[in-house]
């Protein structure tokens, strides 16, 4: 069943659809949840925030995108505004590669060090940048989705990403100079 008919089962009151519904999204926006908020206890917070919000907004759902895209635009709201309000400098309590659920094949892990700062690094980035970043280069979203998940222009994504790009480099710069000397 693809998801527009689970929509339509969902809105005639079919719970086993929304079940359905359900588990064929609740593991990618519990990712991205935990990327963006760096504590598995506020993703799952979020992720629950998120499926109450869809599921009550359901009938507004036009098909306009993908249901997954309006739903990462639901979590991603959710998130944001979560974060903000939960206190933007909390400290992340899930490494961010601890969120994916399998590695890439043939990659190894960076020193503990490195990766303590990275994700601090990230951790630093503002509002603006740190969703941009953590759907492209960590989620794999594209420009184009991205635009549309945040409601924001595809130049924007990229001068965004860009920035976060910079801010992270420079951030790192010391630890870079430290294992070259």
């Amino acid at each position: 069943m693809n998801d527009r008919e689970l929509v339509a089962r969902c809105l005639a009151g079919d719970q086993v659809a929304e079940r359905a519904l359900y588990d064929a999204h609740v593991d990618r926006v519990f990712r991205l949840t935990c990327r963006l908020a760096g504590d598995s206890d506020l993703a799952q917070d979020f992720t629950q925030e998120t499926f109450i919000r869809a599921f009550g907004r359901l009938s507004q759902f036009r098909g306009d995108a993908s249901l997954a895209t309006w739903l990462h635009t639901i979590a991603t709201s959710v998130s944001l505004n979560g974060i903000r309000s939960a206190g933007r400098h909390r400290t992340r309590t899930l490494p961010i590669d601890e969120a994916r659920d399998v590695p890439a094949a043939g990659t190894r892990q960076a020193p503990h060090d490195l990766r303590d700062r990275l994700h601090a690094a990230i951790d630093a980035l503002s509002v603006k940048l740190r969703p941009v970043f953590v759907m492209h280069d960590v989620e794999g979203y594209t420009h184009e989705e991205i635009g549309a998940v945040l409601g924001i222009p595809v130049g924007t994504s990229k001068a965004r990403l860009f920035d976060a790009r910079a801010k992270l480099r420079a951030a790192l710069a010391l630890f870079a100079g430290e294992t070259t000397a």
